[in-house]
């Protein structure tokens, strides 16, 4: 859906030049097939450093308010901008395509027209295993929701699983995922006739932050707990990925139980994994798997389902002519 009015509103010359600040960087991301949320966009503009001057904060006494010499990076700020993001959109200002929510989706069943079209739908859709004969099982585990579907976007083409944590992962959804891990690494595999077990590794991403840092810790306690034999990678946020792409800082939240440790080791600045520019996360999570593929083995898999593909859409073909 284009750029469409649906109400007309007076706005400020600021909220003005925000939203077309906002919609050259949307159209930016949308022409390389990224689309971004309205977090992910703020952490743009915070980068480029194109929020009013007169919109900065320090955090008083438990309270943002507004100080000259503060930070621009603050929650008022991403308040507001939610707010001009929405006025653009309905004012036919932003593209409506252009900003997810990838918290919110709408499911519903498929449908088919033919038995033909059900049968080129499942040519389409049809894949094997292309990893079943590597020695390492992979799994991609990220931090945030709103990511899900970045990490979608990277793991789909690797065949490789991926998962939401939504922060600290529950008691259930750990003991599923150590159960499944398990199931995955006894499935035994051939090699010049020597039968043995495959390993398996959780690739974490998560926030540079108190509880961000202590979560890839606690899920390889927890997977250790519930015997899923699996090594557990941070792949980010990590401090010289802080310091290579400079994401803006936030103030260590003081509320967090952990926030004492963390000061010690980082200080008491943090990160958010969202500000990572969505590119730098796909590619990020393309490397370790690559890294850890045999690639020869995969390819002669991906022929093989390539030609399933084609012996189904033939039938598909055959019998739409017959209808």
């Amino acid at each position: 859906m284009p750029k469409i009015m649906y109400r007309s509103k007076r706005m400020h010359d600021c909220k003005i030049e925000m939203i077309g600040v906002s919609d050259v960087i949307l159209s930016e991301y949308a022409k390389t097939g990224h689309h971004l949320t309205v977090r992910g966009l703020y952490y743009k503009i915070i980068a480029r450093d194109l929020f009013p001057e007169d919109r900065r904060y320090s955090w008083i006494n438990k309270k943002w308010v507004r100080d000259p010499n503060g930070t621009k990076n603050a929650q008022p700020n991403y308040d507001w901008l939610k707010a001009v993001v929405s006025d653009g959109r309905l004012a036919g200002l932003i593209d409506w395509n252009s900003i997810v929510d990838r918290t919110r989706q709408h499911e519903k069943n498929s449908h088919w027209d033919s038995p033909a079209e059900i049968i080129a739908s499942a040519a389409e859709g049809y894949g094997i295993d292309t990893r079943v004969d590597q020695d390492l099982y992979i799994e991609v585990w990220v931090e945030k929701d709103a990511l899900i579907s970045v990490i979608e976007r990277a793991c789909q083409p690797l065949d490789v699983g991926y998962f939401s944590c939504r922060g600290y992962v529950s008691q259930s959804a750990m003991w599923r995922a150590a159960c499944r891990i398990t199931k995955q690494i006894d499935r035994t595999y051939y090699e010049s006739e020597m039968m043995g077990l495959r390993n398996a590794v959780v690739l974490h991403l998560g926030d540079h932050d108190p509880s961000g840092i202590n979560m890839t810790e606690d899920i390889q306690n927890r997977l250790d707990m519930f015997g899923a034999m699996v090594n557990v990678v941070r792949i980010a946020l990590n401090k010289e990925q802080v310091e290579k792409y400079q994401p803006p800082p936030n103030p260590v939240k003081q509320t967090d139980s952990r926030s004492g440790d963390y000061e010690i080791e980082y200080g008491d600045e943090c990160w958010e994994l969202d500000a990572l520019d969505p590119r730098v996360i796909t590619k990020l999570i393309e490397k370790h798997v690559q890294q850890r593929t045999d690639q020869f083995k995969r390819d002669a898999l991906i022929e093989k389902q390539e030609a399933d593909r084609e012996k189904l859409q033939e039938i598909s073909d055959n019998l739409q002519g017959e209808l």
